[in-house]
């Protein structure tokens, strides 16, 4: 049994349980839409045999089931996106709902160039892409094949076949037929180019990438610790003792003597010596 989810969480989910679900703006129906672009009565959803089945009740601004617009009994599956107006709501399985862990791990295509451009497509199971309304991602590319290629996702990998096309599929700019996708690859059909984009996958760095490599420094002596000063005499200490101490020093007195008595003997000994130097010239 499906589920209607609001993408803007804007009420809880819905059961389709009933064999005829109507959506407009009228309150007869069973889900009541008063949103700009919505009509009386939008759309309805039958339930035959456990399938499920949406047509469009001739709305002016249409029925949209991931983004292509329908007309009558187009078969809705879980993990569909329908849109009325501005109204976005995804259709869910709880029955078969992916553990947590698996269900983290999405796939995504995303059109980088060509029709729907920035636009990014879930990848759930088995997708076909091609000119076909019957394909799950339908493009009006003049270029492509009515079924061009199909994506299919299985234990968490993608792969992509090309479906006998006119004009090829490329991966990554080389012609292929079947590949195996990662994320990041480029997927080119006609003239639209798609961009894989998958779970993250955690890449070593190879040794000689370049990188920022700490290293210790050099151990450098340690500083020598200076010892303290001596401290001034404390508020407590001897006030006369102190002031001894700062006292300065006298200088070294003169070695005692007679000085005129020194000046005497130097006079007497160099009359001596002129003296004896005139004797001897005679």
């Amino acid at each position: 049994m499906l589920k209607l989810h609001f993408k803007d969480s804007r009420q809880a989910p819905i059961w389709l349980v009933e064999e005829r679900f109507t959506l407009g703006q009228d309150r007869r129906n069973n889900l009541v839409l008063g949103d700009v672009g919505i009509a009386a009565f939008h759309a309805e959803i039958r339930q035959e045999n456990g399938l499920y089945f949406i047509s469009d009740c001739d709305s002016e601004s249409g029925t949209f089931v991931n983004e292509e617009r329908i007309a009558s009994r187009y078969q809705l599956r879980a993990d569909d996106c329908l849109r009325l107006g501005e109204v976005e709501l995804q259709l869910t399985d709880p029955a078969k709902a992916k553990p947590r862990n698996e269900a983290s791990q999405r796939w995504f295509l995303q059109v980088l160039k060509g029709e729907n451009e920035g636009k990014k497509y879930h990848v759930n199971g088995s997708m076909t892409f091609g000119r076909s309304v019957k394909c799950e991602l339908c493009f009006s590319d003049a270029e492509l094949s009515r079924r061009h290629c199909e994506f299919f996702l299985k234990d968490d990998v993608l792969e992509v076949k090309d479906l006998a096309s006119a004009n090829g599929l490329f991966v990554n700019g080389a012609k292929a037929n079947t590949a195996v996708l990662q994320p990041g690859d480029q997927v080119r059909m006609g003239s639209v180019l798609l961009l894989v984009i998958g779970p993250k996958v955690e890449v070593q760095q190879a040794e000689d990438e370049d990188a920022t490599l700490f290293m210790r420094a050099v151990d450098l002596p340690k500083p020598s610790t200076a010892k303290p000063a001596a401290t001034a005499p404390t508020a407590s200490a001897n006030p006369l003792r102190a002031a001894a101490q700062a006292a300065p020093t006298p200088a070294a007195a003169a070695p005692a003597g007679p000085a005129p008595l020194r000046l005497a003997l130097l006079g007497a000994g160099v009359l001596l010596v002129l003296g004896m130097a005139a004797a001897l010239l005679l």
